[in-house]
């Protein structure tokens, strides 16, 4: 294992530690986090679902990679490396550490109204501070620094696609919340939008 493997280890551990601890901590508090497809039919709920089936293939790939173990679940060719760049993966490296931040910021930000998935039934109140006041969607902007910070540390044809389908995919999701957000709080996030950026 190079620094590289060990950095990716070492990250995918701490998200998902933060991701797990904050799942648990408002579950504890009788606060259902996860709504994913709740309320969506057909291909709204089938992209929903269909991300945290990626999201596992995704992990298991980055151990294996990160790992040198010599299986993995699709054809070799897709695991050759299409570029050896020293500062496009130190780029990528960049891009997940302060994508981290983000996301551990945003979790903070969030407080108990932190959802996977858009929760009709439980709202809550219009998030503007924090670090949703340089991002409407700072955890999905963690989520696309990481998928792409990763294909730029291992540049092969699964990663590189997997951070193409996820760009694609979180925006779709957010233009759904989008509009959500617009019908549940109508002028205050007009506001929010003419004053904060989509992304960042």
């Amino acid at each position: 294992m190079d620094l590289y493997d060990w950095f990716q280890i070492s990250f995918l551990i701490l998200f998902y530690a933060a991701f797990l601890g904050r799942t648990i901590q408002l579950s504890s508090r009788g606060i259902k986090p996860f709504v994913l497809g709740v309320g969506k039919k057909g291909f709204k709920a089938v992209l929903e679902f269909s991300f945290l089936i990626g999201l596992t293939i995704w992990t298991v790939e980055l151990v294996l990679i990160a790992l040198h173990l010599d299986f993995h679940l699709f054809p070799p060719p897709l695991y050759e490396d299409l570029f050896d760049i020293w500062l496009l993966r130190w780029l990528g490296v960049a891009m997940i550490a302060c994508g981290f931040f983000i996301f551990v910021w945003a979790l903070k930000s969030f407080g108990d109204s932190w959802r996977v998935g858009i929760d009709r039934n439980n709202p809550g109140r219009l998030m503007t501070g924090g670090a949703f006041s340089c991002s409407r969607n700072p955890i999905f902007a963690f989520i696309d620094l990481y998928f792409l910070g990763t294909a730029l540390i291992y540049p092969n044809p699964f990663f590189t696609t997997f951070a193409v389908l996820v760009l694609l995919g979180i925006h779709f999701q957010i233009l759904q919340e989008e509009r959500f957000l617009a019908e549940q709080y109508g002028d205050d996030y007009k506001a929010y939008i003419g004053s904060v950026r989509r992304y960042f």
